[in-house]
């Protein structure tokens, strides 16, 4: 909406105010500016308000605005005067405003920097999360346009509005003056209002999944009056997965006297139903969509899984066509999985929810799994199956328009029912968000993400993303910081996503191996050296080793203390007429799962030739009881807990609560990673979930426990294991994250650099930044305790020795060209030159060879001790934010992409595990006889570019090369900084649905 011409174009329209956000019920909402013409909305929205709410508001009765009253509450300057409203179908639901006041409560403009503020929410709506939600935005205007305070008055009898100002996590002063709570709101984010932020997005994007997956009634749009086609293929699907629920068939074709269609209710129109219709699959062409929405829209539905196809795969009409149902969907409070997806399934007993084309529901299991491509979805599925693993949930998203992994992971988080995430993302949508959401439930649970379209450098078609320019080895590298266990392969992400759901976790990568072959024996060690796993040497039982023989080995390998997991490998029994036995494979099975039962938590993995009936019995379900009390628990996956005193809720899948129902358990049935008591490790900054902390009661163990799997080639089976110790050594760390050390503190002049940065941006910046010279970028380091080496320029000969005459021989001679830059291998570096004679000759050396002095821009440098060359990087990715990089200089580390890289702000333990994770860290240890580096001074200067980057993210790029990390100390000889205007974060303003 625009306004009128009498506003100054200077307060035009503020777009970017506009926002969709998930309420805490998990239905959406639209928050944007009021306008001149929205009296009559506003209008209508106050008829709706009881007498008490008015009275709250205005501390008076007050039971109609006047004339004068609807004007000055639509007329708004967007700087001194702003109003908010939350609709939801074009109607408002809530209203917000704020009028700048001076330090006597009256009306002012800039520089004063305290607002009067003022929220009305309509009964119906209050509960759902409407004013916190208002709050956060009207507090990011308010910043944007200088405020920094907020004041409120507040009647004491008003506990949810007083509540909503308590709860936000911003500081806060209250006293009671004249009959009122006055409140003073301090504006400036804190620590506590970004957990309590981050906290109800969760609860709310949860909510809106678990609303998806768990509907009380369905409705397929689209079901043909015939037998064929999607939508009656999908009713079809639903009613032969036993849904539990109301289903509908919706056709606008259907003949008035169509009273049922495959046993259910036929309808024309969601509308003409009735009843509550909680979720809508949409089956029909794209250009009806808009109708059903609209129609599902008027009549209350939830949400819609659309399979339609015709969207922005097809190209720019498609995009708009996309974001034009989600505007619509939006607009009435429902989120969308789709379109052009292949559905969803939810395989909790009390649901039972096929509404995809998948013709047979997948065997209930404690795996969820979220893909973008009902193809690769299929797939999957099909993996699963094979392997007898069941899922909790299965959503394929399609183009992903609304509903994305985040949103699951999000569900997953506190999913009681799923023990593993699995992913296949063609695109990160919010790289940002993804990381910190992957490393919160990657703290409770295992979450195994393949990556599609790796190399391409664009989104797939129907993606209408932002595009990251990283290269993937850095997305791996920072999943990897993120606790995500990155595979290459949907078979690899089924092979650990098996393991995982059936295995308790390592304790550390010592594995034993025994079996009936030598050679595959053999072949799993060699396996297990390559994934950097320690193997012990194969136990050969021979070929003629018994089920019992078996049973004994793995019985006793378990008990060992110095073993942390056991591969058993087997071949077929070859009988007394040399025909393969191979009807045994049910009896060994038997004889393992007995061992793995009986003995302490360490995963088991089985690799099989050709062993009919094996992998079948291994995958089957085998705890009917509870598990035996002396079995120790591990570090399996834990569910989160709440603050003390938080009460139960009903899980967000409909099953914790339901009667009958098993409860989680903090004791782990044979084989199975449950919680242990307490407070499950979580990544820094992790809020709660607001889940209370699981039961203690004799648990039913969940429908994965106990499976051993199985694997046809020892290298799957090897690669599982190693990602399992990997993950599982991650989670230990991170129970105590790292922290940035205090010391820095006294060495960084943070409003001094920020200040420097100011000047050298200037009032007016270039959008596309500036590279700072040589001294700017010293000036600029030297701010954060980085010291670079003085480089002389070196215009002519004379020049050159009067630079080394004031550094103090020996110097060394380089070119600053930047086709010769750190590329000593040109021979543009000339070293330890003695004295004026060897500099001359080094000098006529360069010129002759390689161009005059006006093309190499030669440079003299005192010489550093000798020491290891390495490079020290940060750059800001767009979309995923702040990257910190380390790597030894040279071409060999370039052309094997050895460099190593995590996420801003570092910590001590980042610094650390950088230095040490690229494959040429041995030479900074001693490697050969050498003298080790100073590898502390080394993290001590990785965290204080990380700091630079995260305090300034106007420094967009910053490159210290090389660094030479001498036995004491290290030496920076050469720097390249660039600021830019910083790019906007959308992950640290308020909570808004992505918008493309």
């Amino acid at each position: 909406m625009e306004p009128t011409p009498e506003q100054s174009p200077h307060h035009a329209y503020p777009d970017h105010w506009e926002a969709d956000v998930v309420l805490r019920d998990g239905g959406t909402a639209r928050i944007r500016p009021i306008t001149t013409d929205d009296a009559e909305r506003l209008v209508s929205f106050y008829e709706q308000v009881s007498d008490e709410s008015k009275y709250y508001r205005f501390f008076a009765p007050y039971p109609r605005l006047s004339a004068r009253d609807v004007h000055r509450f639509t007329h708004h300057d967007y700087v001194d005067r702003v109003g908010l409203a939350v609709t939801i179908g074009g109607e408002f639901i809530a209203t917000v405003r704020y009028d700048r006041i001076d330090g006597q409560g009256r009306p002012a403009s800039a520089p004063a920097d305290e607002a009067e503020v003022a929220f009305l929410v309509q009964d119906a709506h209050q509960g759902r999360g409407v004013a916190s939600a208002l709050l956060e935005h009207i507090a990011a205007v308010a910043r944007e346009r200088g405020i920094r305070r907020f004041a409120a008055e507040v009647l004491p009898a008003n506990n949810k509005m007083i509540k909503v100002f308590r709860d936000a996590g911003f500081t806060q002063q209250r006293s009671f003056e004249d009959g009122s709570v006055h409140l003073t709101l301090d504006l400036e984010p804190t620590a506590e209002s970004l957990a309590v932020q981050r906290a109800r997005e969760q609860r709310a994007e949860a909510r809106s999944v678990q609303r998806l997956l768990a509907p009380g009634s369905v409705a397929v749009i689209g079901v043909g009056r015939a037998p064929g086609g999607v939508g009656r293929s999908v009713l079809r699907n639903l009613l032969g997965s036993g849904f539990t629920g109301r289903a509908y068939a919706v056709n606008t074709s259907f003949d008035a006297g169509t009273g049922r269609v495959e046993g259910v209710p036929a309808h024309r129109s969601v509308s003409e139903i009735g009843e509550q219709v909680d979720l809508a699959v949409v089956a029909v062409p794209a250009d009806r969509v808009p109708a059903v929405v609209a129609d599902c829209g008027e009549s209350g539905v939830q949400g819609l899984v659309v399979l339609s196809a015709g969207y922005a795969e097809r190209g720019a009409e498609g995009r708009e066509r996309q974001r034009e149902l989600v505007r619509q969907a939006r607009s009435y409070g429902m989120r969308i999985i789709g379109p052009n997806a292949f559905g969803i399934i939810n395989t909790a007993p009390e649901v039972r929810l096929n509404a995809s084309l998948a013709p047979e529901s997948p065997k209930a299991g404690r795996i969820g799994l979220f893909t973008q491509s009902g193809a690769i979805g299929i797939a999957v599925l099909a993996g699963l199956h094979r392997r007898s693993a069941g899922l909790s949930a299965f959503i394929s998203a399609g183009n992903r328009a609304d509903v994305s992994g985040n949103d699951f992971l999000q569900y997953w988080y506190e999913d009681p029912g799923t023990d593993v995430a699995l992913l296949y993302l063609e695109s990160l949508g919010n790289p940002r968000k993804f990381t910190r959401l992957a490393r919160r439930t990657a703290a409770v649970k295992p979450v195994v993400v393949v990556k599609g379209a790796r190399h391409s450098g664009t989104n797939p078609p129907g993606h209408a993303v932002p595009v990251s320019r990283i290269p993937d080895a850095t997305v791996s590298a920072l999943m990897r910081q993120a606790g995500v266990i990155r595979v290459d392969t949907v078979t690899e992400m089924v092979d650990v996503g098996v393991l995982l759901a059936g295995q308790p976790l390592p304790d550390g990568p010592r594995v034993a191996i025994l079996g009936n072959s030598e050679s595959l024996g053999l072949l799993t060690y060699d396996a297990c050296l390559a994934e950097g796993l320690r193997p012990r040497p194969p136990r050969d039982l021979t070929t003629v080793a018994s089920p019992q023989d078996f049973r004994n080995a793995l019985a006793e390998a378990l008990a060992d203390r110095t073993c942390d997991a056991v591969i058993v490998t087997a071949i077929p029994w070859v009988g007394e007429d040399g025909e393969a036995e191979t009807g045994d494979g049910e009896v060994l099975a038997a004889a393992l799962r007995e061992a793995a039962a009986t003995g302490p938590a360490k995963p088991v993995a089985v690799v099989h030739v050709e062993m009919g009936g094996l992998a079948q019995a291994l995958a089957a379900a085998t705890s009917t009881a509870a598990p035996p009390a002396h079995r120790p628990s591990g570090p399996g996956p834990q569910a989160p807990s709440a603050a003390p005193g938080t009460p139960a809720p009903a899980a967000s899948d409909g099953r914790a609560g339901a009667p009958g129902d098993p409860a989680p358990s903090t004791t782990r049935a044979p084989g199975h990673p449950a919680a242990s008591p307490g407070r499950a490790p979580a990544a820094e900054g992790a809020p709660s979930s607001g889940r209370a902390p699981v039961s203690e009661a004799a648990p039913s163990p969940a429908p994965d426990a106990g499976r051993i799997p199985a694997y046809p080639a020892a290298e799957r089976a090897v690669r599982a294991l190693a990602e399992a110790v990997k993950y599982a050594q991650w989670r230990r760390q991170a129970a105590t994250p790292g922290k940035v050390p205090e010391f820095l503190d006294d060495t960084i002049d943070e409003h001094g650099t920020a200040a420097l940065i100011g000047r050298l941006l200037g009032p007016d910046p270039d959008p596309r930044g500036r590279p700072l010279t040589h001294d700017e970028a010293c000036e600029l380091l030297a701010g954060y305790g980085i010291a670079v080496r003085p480089a002389l320029p070196a215009p002519d000969p004379e020049a050159a020795v009067a630079a080394a005459g004031q550094l103090g021989y020996p110097v060394a001679l380089k070119t600053t060209a930047p086709h010769l830059r750190h590329r000593a291998d040109l021979g543009g570096v000339r070293l330890d030159l003695a004295g004026e004679n060897a500099l001359r000759r080094a000098y006529d050396e360069l010129t002759d060879l390689l161009g005059t002095p006006a093309e190499l821009r030669p440079v003299v440098q005192a010489m550093a001790p000798r020491g290891v060359d390495t490079v020290v990087r940060a750059s800001i990715d767009a979309a995923a934010g702040a990257v910190l990089s380390f790597g030894l200089a040279g071409a060999p580390s370039e052309l094997l992409g050895d460099t190593a890289h995590r996420l801003v702000p570092a910590t001590d333990r980042d610094a650390a595990e950088l230095i040490r994770s690229i494959k040429a860290a041995p030479v900074l240890f001693g490697w050969r006889g050498s003298a080790p580096a100073d590898t502390a001074a080394l993290e001590e200067l990785l965290l204080r570019v990380s700091r630079l980057v995260d305090d300034h993210p106007e420094v967009v790029s910053a490159a210290l090369e090389p660094v030479v990390v001498a036995t004491h100390g290290l030496t920076v000889l050469g720097a390249s900084v660039r600021l830019a205007p910083p790019p906007a974060r959308s992950d640290l303003g308020p909570r808004r649905l992505p918008s493309y």
